[in-house]
């Protein structure tokens, strides 16, 4: 569906909200807070998802807890140590308590991405989820991420990995040695060749008080993502 607004001075701006996916089995529908619609099959597919996103599934869709890789480092960290896996034959699908896009990643053999917490949909079996711990004391505590970002990575055969992002959602692809500044809130995904660290811009009148424009600078070469629509989730999320 494409949604066109047509401003005074003549120019029209359209913005198409039909998501896709490289990957034939997934489908993304709906506008506002879109769901996404995936066809197993009972011989090849698995994919696994936090239990609360589920949104409908056909019977013949089997459910099961599925225990991550690293369960003492990630109970340490205070970090999900249990997703939960679908398999069998037809339909399941997804959708996240809030207004945004949902977008889908392919993931070829060793490539990494980290994404932000909690913004994480589905994978499919073939995705590895870790994560890494973010550096740096300003980027942890000013970043807006956090101690740790969720890292997925293809393991032998390419991937799939969808995930949720607040208003829309757009990429940057970064060479090498070249910068983009973003609001923290802002921050979505990002390869994990791609550097943050934080930046500071003092703003003041020279009459009243100061304060401190805080932004993430990323640094590739790699894909940075970023989302329109700031939202800051509380860890109780979990």
């Amino acid at each position: 569906m494409n949604l066109c607004i047509f401003l005074s001075f003549s120019a029209n701006i359209c913005m198409d909200n039909t998501n896709t996916s490289q990957n034939n089995n997934i489908k993304i529908q709906g506008e506002f807070v879109p769901e996404v619609v995936v066809t197993l099959d009972a011989f090849t597919d698995a994919i696994y998802f936090e239990h609360h996103i589920l949104l409908w599934k056909d019977p013949s869709v089997n459910i099961a807890a599925k225990i991550l890789k690293g369960l003492g480092r990630r109970f340490i960290a205070g970090l999900p140590i249990v997703m939960t896996e679908a398999h069998g034959s037809g339909k399941i699908a997804f959708s996240r308590d809030g207004v945004g896009q949902i977008i889908s990643l392919q993931i070829k053999p060793g490539t990494e991405i980290d994404v932000r917490e909690h913004q994480f949909l589905l994978a499919t079996k073939n995705v590895d989820y870790s994560f890494t711990r973010v550096k740096g004391i300003s980027n942890i505590l000013i970043g807006g991420t956090g101690f740790f970002m969720d890292r997925f990575t293809g393991s032998d055969t390419e991937g799939t990995l969808l995930l949720h992002g607040y208003g829309n959602v757009f990429e940057r692809n970064l060479e090498a040695n070249e910068s983009i500044d973003i609001e923290p809130g802002a921050f979505l995904y990002k390869d994990s060749t791609v550097n943050m660290t934080s930046t500071f811009t003092a703003l003041s009148t020279g009459f009243f008080a100061s304060t401190n424009l805080v932004l993430n600078r990323f640094t590739g070469p790699g894909r940075i993502g970023y989302q329109t629509m700031s939202v800051y989730v509380s860890t109780d999320s979990k």
